[in-house]
């Protein structure tokens, strides 16, 4: 309890620290450093007002247990005090509860905005049904939240279905809510095409990246190694004249081929991918 109370004493005082800050006139000033303050000053904001509850629950059941210390004649009053009493000790364990998770380390990346990418997998036509639904699922899933989904490439079939979908998601906490979708989801059902009443097992992927800021890391373009290859053969329309690959190289880490990414997840979208290979190197 006391190191509870020491340890809420400091995040207290950071957050009090936070408010005289953000009405200081460089904070405004600077842009960059307004949104950090800003930032941790919603991060602190759920703790100390969960710390004042818990504060508040513990001088009420103090003071039942004052009330009952004192002599009383009238049973029913007692009983109704030690009721009471009960009922806030709960009350303060359930609060008590409540802080120590708040105080839990967090990803620093939670409140990030996201990239996702969604792909039909094994399963043919049926998969990238399956990945039209997920799209519609987290595009509902978005607007439920108050967020906002913008749709940077989008790659259909002839039936409607999904061969490859990415979008980005801006909104409090969007990493924090969508960083478990990513891996391969799965389904069994019989489509609606299915003439025998089989079931099918159909998968599509998810990626989430969190998408980097200014701040996360600073890509000098002299570090890449930027390679472009053309199909080679007899002849065609496109043989030896359209770029069809490219490889980009960080000289000081690691290699990666990509497909035509940067042509469609943009700039924002390859730095968030950029950002999350970088930090699982």
């Amino acid at each position: 309890m006391p190191d509870l109370s020491a340890q809420m004493d400091a995040v207290c005082h950071r957050f009090e620290e936070l408010s005289v800050r953000l009405n200081q006139p460089d904070a405004a000033a600077d842009p960059a450093l307004f949104r950090k303050l800003m930032r941790d000053y919603h991060e602190t904001q759920p703790v100390v007002q969960a710390y004042r509850d818990w504060q508040t629950a513990r001088d009420h059941l103090a003071q039942a247990k004052a009330l009952l210390e004192e002599p009383i004649s009238d049973p029913d009053f007692k009983q109704m005090i030690q009721q009471e009493i009960s009922e806030k000790s709960q009350d303060v364990a359930k609060l008590e509860n409540n802080l120590k998770i708040l105080l839990l380390p967090r990803d620093p990346r939670d409140e990030k905005n996201v990239i996702m990418e969604i792909r039909g997998g094994a399963g043919g036509e049926e998969a990238a049904l399956f990945a039209h639904s997920l799209l519609r699922m987290y595009t509902m899933y978005v607007q439920s939240r108050g967020w906002t989904l913008e749709l940077l490439n989008l790659n259909e079939t002839e039936l409607g279905g999904v061969k490859e979908a990415i979008f980005s998601v801006e909104g409090a906490g969007a990493y924090n809510r969508l960083k478990y979708e990513s891996g391969v989801h799965r389904v069994q059902r019989v489509p609606e095409t299915e003439t025998q009443g089989r079931i099918h097992t159909s998968t599509a992927t998810v990626a989430v990246m969190p998408q980097a800021e200014e701040v996360d890391f600073a890509l000098d373009m002299k570090d890449l190694r930027i390679d472009t290859f053309r199909s080679s053969g007899a002849g065609g329309q496109h043989i030896n004249k359209t770029s069809s690959a490219i490889r980009v190289t960080h000289i000081r880490n690691y290699t990666r081929n990509f497909r035509s990414w940067w042509m469609q997840m943009g700039p924002a979208g390859f730095s968030a991918m950029f950002f999350a290979l970088r930090t699982s190197c």
